[in-house]
């Protein structure tokens, strides 16, 4: 398995994992996702692959096939009130396609990631997770991570 840095060639496949993304998260949160959507279209996908504050990485098979992505967000805090500054890495979007899942793209994927933010002076590495996607919360947890914040809500 090898990763790089996404390539405009790679969109097509990106594609296909945002739809198997949305339909794991329209399983768990019927009411706020809308089955096939995407949450990048082809055009935001190329704005995004020249963007250098939100660096992509995809894993690739022996046969230079995209097994998975991570779609990252680098977030620099300066002078923010009462926080130290400081930049993080955000892990906004992280898929492997579910038919390799279990071979460990995931893990490749997330410590290139972490190397990624290692690399560029990062404090720290953060993402979201849904909480009805229990299958990525193992996953997380498997790799390190912790909660540090917590969302809330009440549906009206």
């Amino acid at each position: 398995m090898k990763i790089r840095k996404a390539e405009e060639q790679d969109i097509p496949r990106m594609g296909d994992l945002l739809l198997q993304v949305c339909r794991v998260h329209c399983e768990g949160r019927p009411d706020l996702f809308r089955a096939g959507g995407r949450k990048y279209d082809d055009e935001e996908l190329r704005q995004l692959l020249s963007d250098p504050e939100r660096p992509i990485l995809v894993a690739l098979d022996d046969d230079d096939v995209v097994q998975g992505y991570a779609f990252c967000i680098y977030q620099r805090h300066q002078g923010e009130g009462s926080f130290n500054d400081m930049t993080t890495l955000y892990l906004d979007d992280l898929c492997v396609d579910e038919n390799c899942r279990g071979q460990h793209v995931g893990r490749e994927l997330y410590n290139a990631v972490l190397e990624l933010a290692r690399s560029t002076g990062c404090y720290n590495a953060t993402l979201n997770v849904w909480s009805k996607n229990e299958s990525a919360m193992r996953f997380y947890e498997k790799c390190g991570l912790q909660p540090q914040k917590i969302g809330m809500e009440v549906i009206l």
